[in-house]
């Protein structure tokens, strides 16, 4: 109820005239203030008539007055400045800050076309909840809202790079190598992914790194995958080397091997050919932070991220386990993937972090350039009219899957602002 009540105050719903707080005077809302979606109170600079004098302040929104007290803002210093406080019902009153001052307060009554259509997109099972309306919804709405969905996506992966770059002690090329092997996980393994990257000592590897067997030696036994016995001349060479380095730089413990996922997955997916992947992209492509950020188009980047396998993996997905040689270079679509989710959040983050703004917009540009994403999210919209026309619009509709839709966060939505609008009564 609380969230409803954000929103009808959000989005002035409610009767332009004839309010009054408890207390009997008349209420009128001339800005109902920014939302703020972190802590304090829950509308911003808010500019209201209470009784006929202008105020400027911040409003709380409560669906019971009594949770100003269960939520401690009266021993808050952050809520001294509400100037409003808007409940569902005042079964108290409240007071300010510091003071035995009463606040004023107003109750809103949610409308009740508002509280059964919220109703019905909380309960309908069809993916989008929304999709009665999506046809009604003029395409620049839509395109728009898209816009800022992308930029939000953006901002998360930005917010990801700066704290693993913390945890690599600011060093932007072990980050960019965590947020490739990340990515090399292709969701399954991601999580897995980047913990073994973040345990690897860059340092160390970096006085081997002319060396593939060494380079290997280091990843294989960081991922936890050398701990066995096997009967494998490269397997027990790998062992041994790791064993000498290890020893030689005190690595810290490798992460269990049971954390790797195989079920379900591709022979190609195998986490062995993806780490070996990596150990050849590494050992082939030094400052390759550098070399990105230098890079003028799309195409010099993916040359730049094209990788194989030493020899010893063109023929297995395992250890000690033979198959048909293959070609273990990455796809065109492989490819895109590493820079929509790698390249270009990495050019935004380190372009802001280092006030190059010009890393910023040609990550815009390489998004806006990139063939859209090809998964079930994207043909779920496609089947009611919402195509993506690149990978800008399908980071976009991702966006909105996973932080709106799979969260029923209609409330925060601009099409679900558009499903429960009712006209405002005078």
């Amino acid at each position: 109820m609380e969230q409803l009540l954000h929103y009808v105050w959000k989005h002035k719903i409610y009767p332009i005239r004839g309010m009054k707080t408890t207390a009997g005077e008349a209420v009128e809302v001339v800005d109902p203030g920014l939302q703020n979606h972190h802590a304090g109170p829950d509308f911003f600079n808010a500019k209201l008539k209470i009784g006929g004098v202008l105020w400027v302040g911040n409003v709380e929104v409560h669906e019971k007055a009594s949770h100003w007290y269960s939520h401690g803002h009266h021993l808050n210093p952050a809520y001294a400045n509400v100037i409003l406080h808007v409940v569902g019902e005042a079964d108290t009153d409240v007071t300010r800050y510091g003071s035995s001052e009463i606040i004023p307060q107003m109750i809103l009554a949610c409308p009740d076309e508002v509280k059964r259509k919220y109703a019905l997109l909380k309960r309908t099972d069809t993916y989008p909840a929304c999709y009665s309306i999506l046809h009604d919804i003029p395409m620049l709405t839509i395109h728009s809202w898209l816009s800022a969905l992308t930029a939000e996506r953006i901002d998360q992966k930005i917010g990801l790079i700066h704290e693993r770059v913390r945890i690599c002690d600011n060093n932007w090329e072990h980050a960019l190598f965590v947020t490739i092997a990340r990515n090399f996980g292709f969701g399954l393994n991601g999580d897995v992914f980047e913990a073994w990257a973040k345990r690897i000592d860059f340092s160390a590897l970096g006085k081997h790194r002319a060396h593939i067997h060494q380079v290997e030696a280091i990843f294989f036994g960081m991922a936890g995958l050398l701990e066995g016995n096997l009967d494998d001349d490269y397997y027990i060479s790998l062992k041994k080397e790791f064993q000498y380095l290890s020893h030689k730089f005190g690595f810290s413990s490798p992460i269990q091997s049971d954390l790797w996922k195989l079920l379900r997955i591709r022979p190609q997916a195998f986490p062995h050919s993806k780490i070996a992947q990596l150990a050849y992209l590494y050992q082939n492509q030094e400052s390759l932070l550098s070399k990105i950020l230098e890079a003028k188009d799309v195409e010099s980047i993916k040359n730049l991220l094209q990788t194989s396998t030493s020899p010893y993996w063109k023929n297995h997905y395992l250890f000690g386990k033979e198959t048909n040689e293959c070609n273990k270079s990455l796809g065109d679509g492989t490819l895109d993937l590493l820079l929509i989710n790698t390249v270009i959040p990495f050019l935004s983050a380190y372009g802001k972090h280092k006030g190059h703004y010009d890393y910023c917009h040609r990550a815009s540009e390489y998004l806006e350039k990139l063939k859209p994403e090809r998964n079930y999210i994207i043909r779920q919209w496609e089947r009611f009219g919402i195509l993506a026309d690149n990978a800008a619009d399908s980071q976009a509709l991702i966006q909105l899957r996973k932080e709106y839709c799979d969260k029923r966060n209609c409330l925060r939505c601009v099409i679900g602002y558009q499903y429960l609008k009712v006209i405002k009564t005078s």
